[in-house]
């Protein structure tokens, strides 16, 4: 049976991983966002049509099978190495740790920028795909509607609280990658996250995003100063979510750990 790696060796695997992340061109960059970004509109999607299928008779369970549905779409994301925000902070601030060199803001930055961009206008350009008539089943745009107007309509406060803890799961996610071995596993945790993702459901800026869009698409109420505000207040959670708890946590693990197999050496 193979042995589970221990933290110091995941973040050794996160740093390899950053390197290819960072060392991207604008065109790999920004084709391999664009691909995510059309590709989480699958788990949306099969969202929609599950819970326009299974709510006139079971009601709130629903949610649950609409959840169960979305998985899907984490799981193309992953085996398919596509470039998503957020799930892209552990693996190059690991590598920016090691190096310990300034340098590497600037790629940092342009990696996360560059993945958001594309990320969204290649599931907005998607999501308008889906939404010609016909497309989706009867009932699919009311309940992608309906998810649209819950999401809206919350306070700002909730919409930041809620994209913490989608940004802390997104980014957990790509640590435990880096600890599993077969494509088995990586196809187990890739499902998983994305059940509890949209189980919550829990705000992760660009599946927030597409999913207020396929709501200006069917219910034109939803304006695009809302769908702007969105974005700004679950990017922001992510980044306290991702980056403040999980990765400087882990982060800080890693090299606690360094420090004490120093002392113990000397």
């Amino acid at each position: 049976m193979p042995v589970a790696p221990d933290p110091a060796e995941i973040f050794d695997r996160a740093v390899e991983e950053g390197d290819r992340r960072l060392d991207q061109s604008l065109l790999e960059l920004a084709s391999t966002s664009f691909i995510a970004g059309f590709t989480i509109v699958f788990g949306i999607a099969a969202l929609g049509v599950v819970d326009a299928l299974v709510e006139p008779q079971f009601g709130d369970v629903a949610h649950i099978a609409g959840a169960l549905a979305f998985g899907v779409g984490v799981v193309f994301l992953v085996v398919g190495r596509t470039e998503l925000f957020n799930e892209n902070f552990f693996d190059p601030a690991a590598k920016a740790v090691d190096q310990s060199g300034s340098w590497l803001l600037a790629p940092l930055i342009r990696l996360w920028v560059v993945t958001l961009v594309f990320n969204l206008v290649g599931g907005f350009l998607f999501a308008l795909v889906f939404a010609v008539d016909g497309v989706l089943p009867t009932g699919t745009a009311h309940a992608l509607g309906r998810t649209a107007e819950e999401i809206v309509h919350r306070p700002t406060k909730a919409v930041f609280a809620s994209a913490i803890v989608g940004g802390a799961l997104v980014s957990l996610l790509s640590f435990l990658l880096e600890g599993v071995n077969t494509v088995g596993s990586r196809i187990s945790l890739a499902y998983l996250v994305g059940f509890l993702l949209a189980l919550g459901p829990f705000d992760h800026v660009v599946v927030t995003a597409i999913h207020v869009y396929f709501g200006m698409l069917f219910d034109p109420v939803i304006g695009y100063q809302t769908l702007v505000e969105t974005i700004v207040v679950a990017t922001a959670g992510n980044f306290v979510g991702g980056l403040g708890l999980v990765t400087f946590t882990h982060v800080t693990q890693v090299r606690g750990a360094r420090k004490s197999g120093d002392a113990d050496e000397s």
